[in-house]
């Protein structure tokens, strides 16, 4: 543990940040959390009523002013939370003052000044779980809950904040923690009337923890595209709609819509939300032969798109039958998650669907220009990202680092399966159950290194 110039803990000072986002606004928040949060507070703050914060109970509120050097700085209203009954289970003091980057930083200057050293990254939450107020995985839902940008993400993030993802692996884990006790004593104390471990029994247990950590693991992509969002391309030849998709989507002109071909050349791109998926999208140069040097780069840059994309849009005109550039470009999405936009459907109709429909699994039928269609195509981004069936109160992996801890937890149970399989001795299927407890509390934080632990916080913003 760290230590500061004093010699205490680096947990034993008393912290202090910007709570609220730095800009102008209604209200600034300034957090004070530490055993010395309410001394702190009273040498700042002076209530209208001349009562001190460190006499005020606790889940109360004073109306007053912020001073430093004997000069008032702002109004202000003091919040006060009690030890253990805070969000970071230390004593609080929340000073709301008014918005704007200059008020708020003189108020935080004062709180430092009288005695708070500032926060790190992350450091009220990871209070609250060292403090036992929250479990890991429930501080990394905190971040998701501050970033989610829809409304299956808000959703997906609050759930994992109540702990869904916790009992889930709770399921998982207190099943494999009892097996692993069973086998242990059973072979330690073979003196003692422990009922013998049934193979049988014990190869149910286990198949059973392999299908909960399979489910988990087959819905971490849909989970992922719901909270980051796709890396989505706008492929197609010029003058098929990728601009006017693109647009549609946007809800405003971000690119522009000619009847000349080759007008866009570079990649434009925007993150938008379509139904409860998250893209980030990429509209590029219309796909063909040039002699345009620069037209040329941005096709170039087009195909690159594709190879690394999330997603593809490929997008077709449905009164054009179709030419080399299009079968090229079906040909490169093989491999590649794909929806085939089949635009301009309001026109007479010269394309070949079915030759798309052998190239390419989701199809969408859309008139970019009048917005017809769009409903189908959220519908497909929704099947085709996984995201239609997900029921975030269920618990859904939230991080790469949860992930991780859930594959090694899975391959330790398919290891203790095999074992069973080839008639070895239980011990070396006790020591394969021991192996995948481990991952699982180091995935809910039960028995998490530093390490891992300051991974976790390294992603939070001051003041949370």
């Amino acid at each position: 543990m760290e230590k500061n110039d004093s010699g205490r803990s680096s947990w034993e000072n008393t912290i202090a940040a910007i709570s609220t986002a730095q800009g102008v606004g209604g209200i600034g928040v300034i957090r004070v959390s530490g055993r010395d949060a309410l001394a702190i507070g009273d040498r700042v703050f002076q209530s209208s009523g001349g009562k001190k914060l460190s006499q005020m109970k606790g889940y109360t509120a004073a109306y007053g002013r912020i001073r430093s050097n004997g000069e008032d700085i702002d109004e202000a209203v003091a919040l006060v939370f009690r030890a253990p009954h805070s969000y970071t289970g230390e004593d609080v003091v929340e000073f709301s003052c008014h918005g704007g980057l200059y008020l708020t930083r003189r108020v935080l200057r004062a709180v430092l000044d009288g005695g708070a050293s500032p926060a790190g990254p992350g450091e009220f939450t990871r209070r609250a779980f060292l403090n036992g107020k929250m479990g890991l995985t429930e501080a990394e839902a905190v971040m998701d809950m501050i970033g989610a940008k829809g409304r299956q993400a808000a959703r997906t993030a609050l759930a994992g904040r109540d702990g869904a993802i916790h009992k889930a692996i709770a399921s998982v884990k207190d099943s494999l923690v009892f097996t692993a006790a069973h086998l242990s004593a059973w072979a330690d104390y073979p003196e003692e009337d422990i009922p013998q471990v049934e193979e049988m029994e014990l190869t149910a247990r286990l198949k059973k923890a392999e299908a909960a950590l399979e489910r988990l693991l087959s819905q971490y992509d849909a989970g992922k595209a719901i909270r980051e969002g796709l890396n989505t391309v706008i492929a197609g030849r010029p003058n098929v709609g990728k601009s006017t998709l693109m647009n549609l989507l946007s809800g405003c002109e971000r690119s522009i819509v000619t009847e000349l071909p080759g007008t866009t050349r570079d990649v434009v791109e925007e993150t938008v939300l379509v139904g409860d998926v998250t893209l980030r999208l990429s509209d590029t140069a219309g796909i063909r032969s040039t002699e345009d040097l620069v037209e040329q780069i941005g096709v170039n840059r087009a195909k690159d798109r594709i190879q690394t994309a999330d997603l593809v849009l490929a997008v077709f005109d449905a009164s054009q039958e179709l030419n080399e550039d299009d079968r090229n470009l079906l040909d490169s999405l093989q491999g590649v998650p794909s929806i085939a936009v089949i635009n301009k459907t309001d026109l007479d109709a010269k394309i070949d669907v079915k030759y798309i429909k052998n190239k390419v699994k989701q199809i969408v039928f859309l008139v970019a220009s009048e917005g017809k269609g769009l409903e189908d195509l959220q519908q497909a981004l929704a099947e085709l990202a996984g995201t239609s069936e997900l029921e975030p109160s269920e618990g859904l992996l939230a991080t790469e680092r949860q992930q991780q801890a859930a594959k090694e937890a899975l391959a330790c149970v398919n290891e203790g399966l095999e074992a069973l399989e080839l008639g070895m001795t239980l011990d070396a299927v006790t020591v394969s159950i021991e192996g995948a407890v481990q991952a699982l509390l180091e995935l809910t934080g039960e028995r998490a290194s530093e390490a891992v632990v300051d991974q976790v916080f390294h992603r939070f913003c001051v003041g949370k």
